[in-house]
């Protein structure tokens, strides 16, 4: 859902699967994240799951 929210508002993103580069899941786990999909935005703050109300401040 994220993933679709953010190409509907145009927002350019850069996606890393889990499944496809696992590469990714101990970087996420030392960062504490226990679920995806986790959002890194260029100011450094970050966020995990489905979230409206963070994603919406981006599609401004």
């Amino acid at each position: 859902m994220t993933k679709r929210f953010l190409a509907e508002h145009h927002v350019d993103f850069i996606e890393h699967n889990i499944d496809e580069q696992p590469q990714y899941i101990d970087g996420l786990k030392q960062e504490g994240f226990l679920a995806t999909p986790v959002v890194k935005l260029a100011n450094g703050k970050t966020f995990s799951g489905f979230r409206p109300d963070q994603l919406k401040q981006l599609a401004i």
